[in-house]
């Protein structure tokens, strides 16, 4: 009965016909592909051209039959082509000493001649298996030299050349080898998280856990249970002896984010932690030591809180050791074209869709605005105009960047104030507004064409 084939390429040379022949029949049952060659020599242009699992090389050609110098010499060629290739030597009986020798030299297994079909298979089965594990570990090993170059590239989640984020950077270079507390201030998705992260991997503390607590998220009744741990029966749905974050990031990063969301009484209870350096769990009456490098970040202005008695002084000061404001998009103006540029390649390869670029004028008006949103409503409208674009370069109307804030010229207007080029072009934006930045229709409304309105919107830089 003939049995399913293997995938598999298999690579016979031998100057014998009859072997060739006899070989082909039987192992073509069982793989997909078998090839035969009976002169060595077109082995390097083979070799150049195509990819084989398992090649089947003989040790004696006709020039040299019996010391087996010819196929040293091949395997020598063969290896050196393909490093990873898993050659199985086939030999006469009286040659199993130079077989020996052959496998010391980079060969895989061998084949005494006339062989056993079923040792044969056994054989090229097994050689395929470990061709399969060596392709296996060299992914493996691409992996993790790219992930490793990533790694080395400094800041690399973090995007951008402007002069305000690299202040960023150099700070993050500074600070980065001591254990000293750190404080990020800056708007919503500015990218805090990343800029605290970027801190951690370049640390001491890199081997080591990084969590992130969102302190916006943490009510006030679970806030010690989450931070310092409890024991089992200390409260109603304590069924379990658990550690908090502070436990659990000892030896690493804890990174406290929304910190000035924190009531008074709460404050005072980090501040006591941060002071002795160790946690009491809920239900516990002894206490733990912990080693953590503390990261905070908010967007809210702590020091106008500290006057206003919202937020404790002592704790600031014991969490901003070191300061670091992360610059709004808006006066990171250099970097959006990169970043735009970032997310598009990230996007069309998420949603498998052919587009190529974002038009000059289109990045021309994404530098004209304030976004509110900064990096993350960057990120989001790339997102939106990937999915809903039906170019292969997105335009002006594949965006809406009015929502969620004006554009900074776009002020309650004063008619009187204005000569005919700007009314003009506040009309025109107005229009663009009112149609979700839809080219066709902001035209129609405006009584022109859309090759007028392109060419105004040229002209004013949208």
């Amino acid at each position: 009965m003939k049995k399913s084939n293997q995938a598999g390429r298999i690579l016979i040379v031998d100057d014998n016909p009859d072997v060739l022949s006899a070989a082909k029949i039987f192992l073509k049952r069982h793989f997909l592909e078998v090839v035969t060659e009976k002169n060595p020599e077109s082995l390097p242009n083979i070799l150049m051209n195509e990819t084989f699992d398992v090649i089947l090389l003989d040790m004696n050609f006709t020039k040299d039959v019996s010391s087996g110098h010819e196929g040293f010499f091949w395997l020598d060629k063969i290896l050196e082509i393909d490093p990873s290739a898993v050659v199985i030597l086939i030999t006469a009986y009286g040659d199993v000493e130079v077989a020996v020798k052959a496998i010391k030299e980079g060969a895989t297994d061998f084949v005494l001649k006339p062989w056993e079909n079923e040792k044969l298979l056994a054989t090229v089965s097994s050689c395929m298996r470990l061709r399969e594990s060596r392709l296996e570990t060299n992914k493996l090993k691409d992996r993790q030299k790219q992930i490793n170059e990533d790694l080395d590239t400094k800041y690399q989640e973090i995007i951008g050349r402007s002069d305000a984020i690299m202040k960023v950077f150099d700070t993050i270079e500074m600070v980065a080898g001591t254990d000293a507390n750190v404080l990020i201030l800056g708007e919503n998705g500015t990218g805090k998280e990343l800029v605290a992260r970027a801190i951690h991997r370049h640390s001491k503390r890199a081997s080591e856990v990084f969590l992130s607590v969102d302190l916006g998220a943490v009510s006030e009744t679970l806030f010690e249970s989450e931070l310092f741990g409890h024991t089992k029966g200390s409260f109603t749905d304590a069924k379990e002896d658990r550690a908090g974050r502070f436990e659990t990031a000892s030896g690493g990063t804890l990174f406290l984010d929304e910190i000035g969301n924190l009531s008074t009484p709460l404050q005072a209870k980090l501040l006591s932690v941060l002071q002795s350096r160790q946690v009491t769990r809920v239900g516990s009456n002894k206490a733990k030591p912990i080693d953590i490098r503390l990261i905070c970040a908010t967007n809210m202005h702590l020091y106008d809180m500290v006057k206003k008695s919202e937020f404790r002084q002592d704790l600031l000061y014991r969490i901003n050791t070191i300061e670091i404001n992360i610059p709004p998009l808006r006066e990171r103006l250099d970097d959006i074209p990169l970043l735009a540029e970032h997310y598009l390649g990230q996007f069309t390869k998420k949603y498998n869709k052919p587009i190529r670029s974002l038009s000059p004028s289109v990045l021309k008006r994404m530098q004209k605005y304030s976004w509110p949103g900064n990096v993350r409503e960057l990120e989001h409208a790339v997102e939106r105009a990937v999915i809903m674009s039906r170019s292969m370069v997105l335009e002006a109307d594949d965006f809406f960047l009015n929502q969620g804030g004006k554009e900074p010229d776009e002020a309650a207007v004063n008619l009187d104030a204005y000569n005919i080029e700007e009314m003009e072009r506040i009309l025109i934006r107005k229009a663009l507004k009112r149609h979700n930045g839809n080219i066709t229709q902001a035209a129609q409304e405006l009584g022109l064409t859309r090759s007028s309105l392109y060419r105004r919107m040229e002209k004013y830089d949208f």
